[in-house]
């Protein structure tokens, strides 16, 4: 997606965002996030925003940021005022420090930070009992995208840690995720989980499909299994379940 488009798109969920963390009680429990209060949420929201804000400000990554207002819309709205600042100040092709080594560009953050106020978006109108505002396909496909390409491919590369004894003995079996006419192919295999666009049709031994904003909910582990369709071999579909909540944890 053009960053012109993300940073709308990231306006958006952002004052979705805040409308439900000021509607609900800050003790209030969300649902899709064990153990979080919303107050908990916003404050997770800013410091991430504080950081990136940082790091595109430094060039590199701090080794120290400030605490946040105890008000959880003052702490989104003076850490968004931040954020946006340094993404007015410079082009999307100048440098920031990233995790993902191939781009370390300003770029990256307004991509990751619009995929990052969907989903907290979505964890804020559940836990305010909203109802949950549709994710623009755009957005959603983009963010399918992300989520196989960056944090289960590359992650599976970098954050070896993260996946435990996943990727020890793999079934390199292929499966396909699939979503308005895209698809994509995904291989465990001892050194990380392989990640490619499918350019000629939906082959794998398993299959997950459906509309893009439900299968991103549910690759982030914010929706069951009703809000996408599974076919294939069991056992190979359970295995991407617990390749993708580890890329997601």
């Amino acid at each position: 997606m053009d960053s012109s488009l993300l940073l709308s798109r990231l306006d958006n969920d952002f004052a979705l965002l805040r409308a439900a963390v000021a509607s609900a009680d800050p003790t209030a429990k969300v649902p899709s996030c064990p153990g979080w209060t919303v107050a908990d949420l916003a404050e997770h929201v800013a410091m991430v925003y504080l950081h990136k804000a940082e790091c595109i400000r430094l060039g590199a990554f701090p080794e120290s940021l400030p605490t946040v207002d105890p008000d959880p819309v003052k702490a989104l709205d003076q850490t968004y005022a931040t954020l946006t600042a340094q993404f007015a100040a410079h082009s999307p092709t100048d440098h920031a420090a990233t995790w993902h080594e191939p781009d370390q560009t300003v770029g990256f953050w307004i991509r990751r930070m619009a995929q990052e106020t969907v989903i907290h978006r979505v964890d804020a109108e559940l836990a305010a009992g909203l109802p949950v505002s549709p994710i623009p396909q755009d957005l959603a496909m983009d963010g399918v995208d992300e989520v196989l390409k960056l944090f289960l491919g590359y992650g599976s590369t970098v954050w070896e840690d993260d996946f435990g004894t996943l990727l020890d003995s793999p079934d390199p079996r292929p499966v396909s995720v699939s979503t308005s006419h895209h698809a994509w192919t995904l291989s465990a295999t001892s050194f990380g989980v392989e990640v490619s666009d499918a350019v000629t049709g939906f082959g794998g031994d398993a299959l997950v499909s459906g509309e893009a904003g439900p299968l991103l909910l549910w690759l982030w582990n914010r929706a069951d299994d009703g809000g996408v369709r599974l076919s294939g071999d069991p056992a190979l579909l359970e295995q991407f379940h617990s390749l993708r909540t580890a890329a997601t944890q």
